[in-house]
């Protein structure tokens, strides 16, 4: 690729995050008009829930990438077609999670997100997460750092377990391997300086990279909780893989991710070992 190219396709992924940005407002602006009013709620799968919030911050969000993208895909949480997506695109693909976190949404408890990603061919070329509640804006271009509300974003660099405070999820929607995430969750307990959950994964994603987290790892996941918030970690200066270590955007579309601040990266794949053969 040329200089002049190259250069084209940076200027290309800052105005994708501009405008990403502007669809991050527009959905958090419909979510917080429904906040503590009843729901209308629709069951998707077990403890997988979807409300007119949803819906109606996805359109709103999808409007303003239309408006200036007309011709881009769009693969989306909750678009019929969503399910069993694939990985490779050519061309531009936004990855969109209206409300990343909708049972804490639905209860009124905090934190839940905005998750916008760009894919461009087989990269991830921009991102924005929105934690609603909190009014925490991150973004990031690939290759041009990471931000919150403007602010440049680092991963911390605790060196050992015991320095870290660790975020994951748990296997809510399926629960043939909890005997095995329990085991895992058993054995970095007293290893670690904490273990949060918080039930939405873009959140925990940007607390890598901030560098309130060193780590953070679950399965079964879907491209719109990662896309986003991968990117921005890695722009951070953090590591996200699947347990094996596959990079790229095999932690999007595996079912499997492992994001830390690199230092903790092949400490975490250790003590995740069980878990390499679970993608659900």
């Amino acid at each position: 690729m040329s200089h002049a190219s190259a250069s084209s396709a940076s200027l290309e992924a800052w105005h994708a995050r501009y405008i990403a940005e502007s669809a991050a407002r527009a959905g958090a602006a419909v979510i917080r008009d429904r906040v503590d009013k009843a729901h209308t709620v629709e069951t998707k799968g077990t403890n997988d829930f979807v409300t007119e919030a949803d819906k109606a911050a996805q359109d709103a969000i999808v409007q303003v990438l239309r408006r200036s993208f007309p011709n881009d895909t769009i693969l989306a949480e909750e678009q019929d077609d969503a399910v069993g997506s694939i990985a490779d695109v050519s061309g531009r693909r936004w990855i969109i999670d209206p409300i990343d976190g909708t049972t804490n949404f639905m209860h009124g408890i905090p934190p839940y997100a905005v998750s916008i990603a760009l894919q461009q061919d087989d990269a991830i070329v921009a991102a924005v997460v929105f934690n609603v509640p909190h009014d925490r804006l991150y973004a990031a271009v690939k290759g041009g750092g990471a931000t919150c509300n403007g602010e440049p974003l680092a991963v911390n660099n605790a060196d050992t377990l015991p320095e870290a405070v660790i975020a994951t999820g748990f296997p809510y929607q399926r629960v043939a391997h909890t005997e095995v995430f329990l085991d895992v969750l058993g054995a970095l307990l007293p290893k670690a300086r904490g273990i949060r959950r918080h039930g939405a994964a873009s959140i925990d994603l940007v607390r890598v990279a901030e560098g309130a987290y060193g780590a953070y790892y679950e399965t079964g996941l879907k491209p719109w909780d990662v896309a986003a918030g991968a990117l921005i970690v890695r722009e951070a200066g953090g590591r996200v893989t699947t347990v094996g270590g596959s990079g790229g955007l095999h932690p999007l579309f595996d079912a499997q991710t492992v994001a830390t601040n690199g230092r903790l990266h092949e400490t975490m794949q250790d003590a995740l070992a069980p878990l390499q053969h679970i993608h659900a």
